[in-house]
């Protein structure tokens, strides 16, 4: 069995694109981790949950909702997440 993963773009693109992965954090403690909401029903309450779990911790948590579920984030969540965060989870509910 093997742990190599393929992961698939879901935009339009018409050749996938070659991304390398970041390597996972040894701990959240320290980090700031973003929680996504892409606007999907009931989205906001499993993040709601991970949030309680994550600053039970310690963990400092900001929290950002993409207008719509339909269109990638606006480039102002994106540069948020990416200046405001070290990590960041997507929250997928329906």
């Amino acid at each position: 069995m093997t742990t190599d993963s393929i992961l698939l773009d879901p935009t339009a693109e018409t050749e996938a694109a070659v991304r390398a992965r970041l390597p996972r954090p040894a701990s959240l403690d320290g980090l700031t981790v973003g929680l996504l909401d892409i606007s999907k029903p009931r989205g906001d309450v499993f993040l709601d949950q991970v949030e309680k779990r994550m600053t039970e911790r310690g963990i400092a948590v900001r929290r950002y909702r993409k207008p719509t579920v339909i269109r990638p984030a606006p480039v102002e969540i994106q540069q948020a997440v990416a200046t405001e965060c070290d990590i960041m989870f997507e929250g997928l509910a329906d």
